[in-house]
């Protein structure tokens, strides 16, 4: 953790975790017992060679034990952390197209925008005293437009444990909020929540898509803070509960939990937070971020009239998810399709010989963006950029199989698989996936095994 100084005038710059598995990350996950023994051939290896080139290989990790190559492939390849996946039965037929080619500021297209929001709304079970709007660039507007209206009175605590909370403080820094304390964790781990101060502001993501890293729980935050608490919680927002008492804004995108199409944000405010918008603004903001205007808030924006103009096919796609949702029983329902998922790759990971979380806690294993590393020694003992190199074959063998589309960790995380496990994946699905990841591993291992073989002999 690290603080920036009392207000000098100067910048500093707000550095990214660690992307690198070799470099802060604490030690490799311990090497679990291999499945079957190492065994070399001698029909075309000395005996002296065969001992030689066993030992290097056992010093590696390596195993010549093959995973069959799996008969069923997933349904739906389509693994992404966002775009997500289309929810189960997701026909691009069944979309309403009434309103395609009118102005969204008509009567019919602004009364679907406001259903929208109301549906949204009920299914979040968001309090009655909060309200919700649809704003312009996905989740990163949503969360922009919230802390370039909202902060700047007071000091702001930022939590910082993977790329997009790392996003936010370098923007907050751009923005001279002062002072800013950064409190950050690498990848896998989670900041000293107990260095929080209640008096200031406090900016973070409730799930860390980059790092599959989520918080828990949010009875870390004082519900008798005077500072307003902003979250970005774009992959948490219908997988895991939100304790909205401790909460004061909470953004989140279409594209994630519920499978929708991008570009579009939804941005929720409680009370607080809306009485603070409606104070002097702390800087000039551009047209797209207003939400208030002559000290009063922008109610119009949170019934339905858009700052800017929305894709009213995406606004239909939208609802679809919101039937799909309500028909299978709600957020709670929702929450248990990830918390499912979850439980397919977390049994997978606790069985396998060469695969971890990256997370290193097992309490703040996200449900949505899991993120995993590979542990076998012959894998970790490699370069980095042999290590990359790798991981890129296998994804291209798998995507070659049509059985894994997108899989790869974020480009500044470190080297590895993310699969998303949100509520339009079926469990199914990941079960065979991970018959696949487990058949593409061996058969590099065998070839790499082979390798080393050779130029030992």
């Amino acid at each position: 953790m690290y603080n920036s100084p009392a207000p000098t005038g100067k910048r500093w710059t707000v550095p990214l975790p660690a992307s690198n598995t070799n470099a802060g990350f604490g030690a490799v996950p311990p090497e679990r017992t291999p499945s079957a023994p190492f065994t070399v051939s001698s029909t075309t290896v000395s005996s002296t060679a065969a001992i030689s080139a066993s030992a290097t290989l056992a010093s590696t990790g390596a195993s010549q034990t093959a995973a069959p190559k799996p008969d069923l492939k997933p349904g739906n390849p389509r693994f992404s952390s966002g775009p997500c996946a289309k929810h189960p039965g997701w026909n691009l037929q069944n979309l309403a197209t009434d309103n395609l080619g009118r102005s969204h500021r008509a009567a019919q297209p602004k009364a679907r925008l406001l259903s929208a929001i109301e549906r949204c709304k009920e299914l979040m079970q968001l309090p009655e005293d909060w309200v919700l709007g649809i704003v312009p660039g996905s989740d990163t507007g949503a969360f922009e437009m919230a802390m370039w209206s909202l902060l700047g009175s007071r000091a702001v605590d930022v939590l910082v444990w993977e790329s997009f909370s790392a996003d936010w403080a370098k923007d907050l820094q751009d923005l001279g909020v002062e002072p800013l304390n950064v409190l950050d964790a690498p990848y896998g781990e989670l900041p000293d929540l107990q260095q929080i101060n209640p008096d200031n502001d406090l900016v973070m993501v409730a799930n860390g898509t980059t790092s599959g890293v989520r918080l828990p729980d949010f009875n870390f935050i004082d519900e008798n803070r005077s500072g307003l608490t902003l979250c970005d919680a774009t992959s948490a927002v219908f997988a895991q509960t939100l304790d909205y008492s401790r909460l004061d804004v909470v953004t989140w995108s279409w594209q994630k939990v519920l499978g929708g199409e991008a570009a579009h944000g939804m941005l929720a405010l409680s009370p607080r937070a809306v009485a603070r918008l409606e104070e002097p603004a702390p800087r000039a903001l551009p047209k797209i971020f207003r939400l208030a205007e002559n000290g009063k808030l922008n109610s119009g924006v949170f019934k339905g009239a858009t700052i800017n103009t929305p894709s009213m096919l995406a606004v239909e796609d939208l609802h679809s998810a919101l039937d799909w949702a309500e028909k299978l029983g709600g957020s709670d329902a929702l929450i248990e399709r990830s918390e499912s998922n979850f439980r397919v790759i977390d049994d997978w990971v606790s069985n396998s010989t060469w695969v971890d979380w990256l997370a290193k806690d097992s309490a703040t294993l996200s449900r949505t963006s899991m993120c995993l590393q590979i542990s076998a020694p012959v894998f970790t003992r490699l370069e980095s950029s042999e290590q990359a190199a790798v991981l890129k074959s296998l994804l291209k063998k798998l995507e070659d199989q049509q059985v894994a589309y997108d899989i790869a960790n974020y480009r500044s995380a470190p080297t590895g698989f993310r699969i998303w496990g949100g509520a339009t994946i079926e469990s199914a699905d990941l079960e065979r996936l991970t018959q696949w990841l487990d058949w593409a591993f061996h058969d590099w291992q065998n070839q790499h095994s082979a390798n080393v073989t050779g130029e030992t002999s």
